[in-house]
This record gives structure tokens, sequence and C-alpha cells, in this order.
């Protein structure tokens, strides 16, 4: 018998597992050669993307509150190959801010929020709960296509100061296991968005306009710190940066909007950071 989706999406992830474990801590190469240097350019990239990277034992908690039935497939991916994967992502560049003489990261590992406790409630009903899981997949899309993007600039501009260890054996091996997250995101929500109801269609459009968010922004201040990375890694102004993130979520949510590259609800938030980021430098 030919292989379905589902077969290839388990084969998928397992072949995410198989090939790429978690990074170990010793295996990467922590030497700075301008420490002060490379802190004051890229310290607050390495603050941000650590943050985010731990903060999946919190997503992993919000997943569980809401998707209450998620298909074995889905559980598989985040509990056994991208939660341990991110975890030694956020570990590594935790460890090498703090040997450029940072803080570690204030990673909220455990706040799950009303919104998300009244759609885990909601959930229940098989029906609402693929309106969900839907969300859950444009989301990681959002989230796994910024990664891949910022860790290629940042990786580049690592080896433009001549850190070749941290460029060889941080920033390269971290960014070569974030494509196949994403993969798994795109395979998924191609797959359910072919299936929903037009009413299931209307409620996933309606809900990702109005809870959008750059990763790892869920206040201002984070808001404006991501909008710090983008101006460091040389996305101010940069609309190809913001319509490669949103590409796949256009083409599936917004296919009846001819001529738009990407979402308005993308453009004002990817905006807004940039803005609130100049304003609290100017200030």
């Amino acid at each position: 018998m030919p292989a379905t989706s589902a077969d290839r999406l388990v084969e998928h992830v397992a072949r995410l597992g198989e090939e790429h474990p978690p990074i170990p801590l010793d295996a990467v190469d922590l030497t700075v050669r301008d420490p002060l240097a490379f802190e004051a350019r890229f310290g607050h990239v390495l603050d941000y993307m650590a943050r985010v990277e731990l903060e999946v034992d919190r997503n992993v908690l919000e997943l569980t509150t809401m998707l209450p039935d998620p298909p074995e497939v889905d559980v598989f991916f985040y509990r056994d190959v991208w939660q341990p994967q991110e975890i030694q992502h956020g570990r590594i560049l935790d460890a090498l801010q703090v040997q450029l003489g940072r803080p570690p990261a204030d990673a909220d590992l455990d706040s799950i929020g009303l919104k998300l406790k009244v759609l885990g409630a909601l959930a229940h009903l098989g029906p609402f709960q693929d309106v969900c899981r839907m969300l859950y997949y444009v989301t990681g899309m959002a989230t796994e296509r910024s990664a891949v993007l910022a860790y290629n600039l940042l990786h580049d501009g690592v080896r433009e100061m001549g850190e070749t260890a941290i460029a060889e054996t941080v920033i390269a091996p971290i960014k070569r296991q974030e494509p196949g997250h994403y993969a798994f995101y795109q395979l998924s929500a191609r797959g359910l968005w072919s299936e929903l109801a037009p009413w299931q269609r209307f409620l996933v459009r309606l809900m990702r306009r109005l809870s959008f968010s750059p990763v790892g922004a869920n206040n201002p201040e984070q808001l404006a710190d991501f909008g710090d990375v983008m101006r460091t890694l040389h996305n101010d102004e940069d609309s190809d940066f913001t319509a490669q993130i949103a590409r796949v979520e256009m083409e599936l949510l917004w296919a009846r909007d001819k001529g738009l590259p990407v979402p308005p609800y993308v453009t004002r938030a990817f905006t807004e950071a940039l803005e609130l980021s100049r304003a609290r430098a100017a200030a």
C-alpha cells in the first residue's frame, strides 16, 4: 500500500529524532576571540533567542492545555523531538551569554494565560480542537521560519566578526535543526486545512488575526526587544524578511486575497516592534 500523508509525517518526525539528536553542551566550543565586541553586538540577541528556546517547557504546558486530545504524531513531535532539541539550543546560547558576563535568560517556564485555558475548555469539542490545532500549526510555521532566518543572519554576522568557533560549533548546528521543525508544521497545516469546514476556516482566520505576535514577544517590552534583534540582524525595514515568515500562512489562510504578499496583521506587528525599538533607543 502507498504511504499516506499521515505515514509520511510520522516518518518525518522519526527521522528528525534519529538524524538530529539534542546537541550536547560538551560538543560546542564557546571560545570567543573578542568578548567585549561580541557581547556589545550580539549579547541581547543571544539573550532573546536563549529565552525563547528555553520557554519551550512552557509551550508544551500550553499545548497540553489547548489540545486535550492531540494526534499521536503531534505528541511524538513536541515531546520527544522538538522539546529536547530546543531546550538544548536554549542552554547552549544561555551558557554562551553567561560566559560573556551577561545574566542568565529570564525565561517564563510555567505561566499559562486565561485565554489558553478557555481555548482548552472549548477544545474538548472535537471540531473546535481542529481549529486550535490549525492555530498551533500556523504559529509553529511562523516561529520556526523566524528562527531559520534569524539563525542564518546571526551565523553570517558571527563569521563576519571572525568568531569561527561560535559560528561553526554553536550557531551552525542549531540552525540545521530548525528547518525540520518548520517542515513538520507546514505538512501538518496543509493536511488539516484541506479537511476544515468553512466555519472552522473562518474561526482560524479570525483568531489568527487577533492573536498574532512575533515569536517570544508577549508584552510591549519584549516586542521592543524583538525589534532590537531585527535591527541588529539587519532586518530594519526588510519587507522580504516578513514575507518569508508569512508566506505559507498567506497561501493557506488568505489565498483569496490576491496581491497581498503578507497578511496585514503580520506587517503591523513587525512594524510596531521596530517602532518600539527605535523609540526606546532614542529615549
